[in-house]
């Protein structure tokens, strides 16, 4: 590791209930969350469930757009109130996924958060007998915000992991709740 990348996990200590799947770090003066699951699906599965706006509006959010190498689409996330737009950098089905994103000057304007950024998300799909490994990496976020990034995502991995067990997902802000002090912990030790 570099000194102007460092890592941290939080694993979990017995009698806490709250599984942490993310990693935090800094690169370069920014934040990377990285968040790593195992799926009970097959990778080809999995793969539909991001790339097919049918299925990422189930457990994500609105995406219409050209999905393919190169394409530019436009995200809506219902939770968030956060309208974004993107770009294809890498599409290599089924196992590697690369876009960019940035919320919209209108979407930050009216939510008040973060100033747009350009996010880049690469997603990596590893079959494992009957299960998918995948692992979310997202990079360019502000570093004093990296918590809440962390929390977030890891909320869409695990809707994506009640999404494909057939369910409804449970309650967002609650787990938002149980989830921001976990990674907040995780953020103090990056330097």
């Amino acid at each position: 590791m570099t000194k102007s990348t460092k890592e941290h996990r939080m694993t979990d200590n017995a009698g806490r209930r709250t599984r942490v799947l993310g990693r935090l770090r800094s690169a370069d003066g920014t934040g990377v969350v990285r968040i790593e699951d195992r799926y009970d699906t097959d990778i080809d599965d999995l793969w539909s469930a991001l790339t097919d706006p049918r299925r990422l509006a189930r457990w994500y959010g609105e995406v219409e757009g050209d999905l393919r190498r190169g394409g530019q689409f436009n995200v809506y996330l219902e939770a968030a109130g956060l309208h974004g737009v993107g770009r294809v950098e890498v599409c290599e089905p089924p196992r590697r996924l690369q876009v960019v994103t940035r919320e919209t000057d209108e979407s930050w304007q009216q939510g008040g958060g973060v100033p747009p950024f350009d996010q880049t998300l690469e997603a990596t799909l590893t079959a494992d007998g009957g299960q998918t490994i995948l692992v979310i990496e997202t990079h360019g976020m502000p570093l004093d915000k990296i918590a809440f990034y962390g929390a977030g995502w890891q909320i869409h991995a695990e809707n994506l992991a009640t999404y494909l067990a057939g369910r409804e997902p449970g309650d967002t802000e609650a787990r938002w709740n149980e989830l921001v002090p976990r990674y907040q912990e995780l953020a103090t030790t990056i330097g």
